[in-house]
């Protein structure tokens, strides 16, 4: 079989170059749109002491070594987050950051190892005010790369039109013919045999060993994402309590939290939250992620103890994290993430 020739290639650069300057142009629009709305643009360390404490992300580690020699663990942040709420305890109204993160054990049509995100954080507004602007920003997107619809293995979406807002205990319903807050309860706690006789009604698989966590993943992969944002983008909002580590409750429902996601033509784009800022309360989630984590992978990341000290400081605020390239990827119709890459990440297997 022919290797594929490398993305230096002059002629595979000339193919791919009008797709990059798209993605300049989206950058520089974003930006744009930013700084007209009073946001300032900040730039956190890449290395940091935690790089998160999501059972599922797996970071790139290293080692700081002191001019005495000694040796301390880093990471590679998979997110700015918490830096970025740091510079909010330090009185920060309106930020944004475009830059690049770290995941390990990411690779495929719509992931990399290293990506850029692009976040930003109000401080003393809702999330809702995020809803507004992500589809402010996918419409700005589709201007810029000149693009008047969006597709993706065969499913298109319209970036203008008013994304849909659907609750994720409505999705389960709509998609699976599951009541998925029948199994949570006001204190946090889940029915997990409850869901496995719900997810075997529905048809669905399940192991001996799935915890709740891993039901609700198999609804939402096979049955949910694939349906959202089909036509237009759709707002999942809403989310247990379990499945929203950084996320305060919402008022009115404590099974469910201020935590929406953004999709379009399937393609997860963006994670936003109503920030918890309970020191206390972020610390036992933290943990229970980090048991997950252990038990799942064998190892575990350190919290990061000066943010757990910001929170204290730190505003009712809401903030977003959005996937610029799987953006620009859907702005310009690519079919890989790699495509909107200027430099790719070298593939040790090929």
């Amino acid at each position: 079989m022919t290797q594929a020739s490398p993305w230096w290639t002059p002629h595979v650069h000339a193919d791919r170059r009008p797709r990059l300057l798209a993605r300049n142009r989206i950058a520089r629009a974003f930006r744009d749109w930013f700084e007209a709305r009073d946001f300032v643009e900040v730039t956190t360390a890449c290395l940091q002491v935690s790089p998160g404490n999501e059972a599922h992300l797996s970071a790139f580690s290293t080692e700081m070594i002191a001019p005495g020699g000694r040796r301390h663990p880093f990471h590679l942040h998979t997110s700015p987050e918490f830096a970025c709420k740091k510079l909010l305890a330090a009185g920060e109204p309106r930020i944004f950051s475009l830059g690049p993160v770290w995941r390990n054990r990411e690779r495929g049509a719509l992931h990399h190892p290293e990506f850029t995100m692009l976040e930003w954080y109000r401080a003393g507004e809702s999330y809702e005010s995020l809803m507004r602007d992500a589809a402010d920003l996918v419409a700005l997107a589709a201007e810029r790369a000149g693009a008047k619809r969006f597709s993706f293995r065969g499913r298109e979406a319209d970036p203008f039109a008013e994304p849909e807002r659907l609750s994720v205990a409505e999705a389960f319903h709509r998609f699976a013919g599951i009541d998925l807050l029948q199994t949570v309860f006001p204190t946090g706690e889940t029915d997990r045999e409850g869901l496995h006789a719900a997810l075997a009604q529905a048809g669905l698989r399940t192991a001996s060993d799935d915890t709740w966590a891993d039901l609700v993943s198999r609804v939402m992969v096979e049955r949910i994402e694939p349906n959202l944002g089909e036509g237009r983008a759709t707002i999942l909002c809403e989310y247990p309590i379990p499945e929203a580590a950084l996320a305060r409750p919402k008022a009115g429902d404590g099974r469910v939290a201020e935590r929406f996601e953004l999709y379009l033509c399937g393609v997860e784009l963006a994670n936003a939250f109503g920030e918890l800022t309970d020191p206390a309360e972020q610390r036992r989630r933290f943990e229970a992620e980090m048991d997950e984590k252990e038990r799942v992978y064998g190892e575990r990341y350190p919290l990061d103890e000066d943010f757990l000290r910001a929170l204290h400081a730190m505003p009712e605020a809401s903030g977003i994290a959005l996937g610029f390239d799987r953006l620009a990827m859907l702005a310009t119709g690519a079919r890989r993430i790699e495509d909107v890459l200027w430099t790719p990440v070298a593939d040790p297997e090929g």
